[in-house]
């Protein structure tokens, strides 16, 4: 969405504030019009809302469902942040306590002057800890959406014996053959300049409408699109500025080369793995499941589930929520 190995994990200090059903909704109001039922419904269940100090950053998230169920946190994409989980938590409220958290340098998380793979997974691995989602008798699951699969899968090969398992939804897994003699496709963060400060609209359409998704899709639920635009950005002295560090860019050079090496590394990750994609993705094909099948052979791993959503493209919560959250709820069912 538009718009290194692990330091020592901190002792977390957690700041938590109860957010009202009339706080989500005016999240929700403030956004968009006329919402549907189902998203008006969703907003509607109770959550909590803090942030959880790691390495002197404030990593905000929301919370939801009772602390005694057993745990899932919840990671979003590059430049995406925790409300791409707030119509989709809800509805597994009932049989799960379940976190959804802003990387540093996006949403409404604190900036660093640097971010590797190895911190970002000290902060998912901080925040399970601190919100007590390790001290259930069930271990937690990870669920992570796009570059938020990559950290995942970082954290399980550190820490994968904390965790059930990792549900993956459409990471860029492509075989490298392919992802590094196709450009047009493959445009890594690290062509941007990260010294250049986010520009400042005068007014909050003129910057809504500079909000877009990557890679460029239609989609099926543009409501959702308006939502998530208008909690990427913030009212700033002039006008309307993106949340997001722009600092989060200066990735290390030879971090182009990894990308294609995904593909191996989660199938090496420890635990329980599961894929959920868009049918119509462009960064995770038919070609991947194949390749993933390849992998698993030449590494002795088990095979990877891997379940399609029909008609939905990469940013399959935003395309196909429904379905998505069903195919998500039937995942930690079967692990449950």
């Amino acid at each position: 969405m538009n718009s290194d190995h692990s330091d020592p994990i901190c002792s977390p200090t957690n700041n938590l504030n109860k957010v009202s059903s009339a706080d989500a909704m005016g999240d929700l109001h403030e956004s968009i019009e006329n919402p549907p039922k189902w998203l008006t419904a969703a907003l509607s269940v109770p959550r909590d809302e803090g942030t959880v100090d790691v390495d002197a950053c404030d990593i905000h998230y929301f919370r939801w469902g009772d602390p005694s169920k057993p745990g899932i946190i919840m990671l979003h994409g590059f430049l995406a942040h925790a409300r791409c989980f707030a119509f989709v938590a809800p509805y597994l409220a009932a049989d799960y306590h379940v976190v959804a958290m802003d990387m540093s340098g996006m949403g409404d998380s604190g900036w660093r002057d640097e971010y590797t793979l190895g911190q970002r997974a000290d902060e998912l691995v901080t925040v399970s800890e601190s919100l007590g989602l390790f001290k259930h008798e069930h271990k937690p699951t990870i669920v992570a959406h796009s570059f938020g699969g990559r950290i995942a899968t970082a954290a399980m090969h550190a820490h994968g014996e904390r965790f059930s398992g990792l549900v993956i939804c459409d990471l860029m897994i492509i075989r490298p053959s392919i992802l590094f003699s196709n450009p047009e496709l493959f445009k890594p963060p690290s062509k941007r300049d990260g010294s250049r400060p986010n520009k400042i609209y005068p007014d909050l359409e003129s910057a809504k409408e500079r909000f877009f998704l990557t890679p460029p899709q239609p989609c099926e639920e543009p409501v959702l699109v308006d939502y998530m635009g208008f909690h990427s950005l913030k009212e700033v002295d002039g006008g309307w500025q993106w949340k997001f560090d722009p600092k989060v860019f200066n990735i290390p050079k030879n971090a182009e080369e990894s990308w294609g090496k995904i593909g191996e590394a989660v199938t090496t990750a420890p635990g329980r793995k599961a894929i959920i994609y868009g049918k119509k993705s462009l960064l995770f094909t038919e070609d991947s499941v194949a390749f993933m099948g390849e992998l698993s052979e030449e590494f002795g791993t088990p095979a990877i589930p891997m379940i399609d959503i029909p008609n939905a493209r990469h940013h399959l919560m935003l395309d196909q929520p429904i379905a998505f959250i069903t195919a998500l709820k039937s995942v930690l069912a079967v692990w449950r």
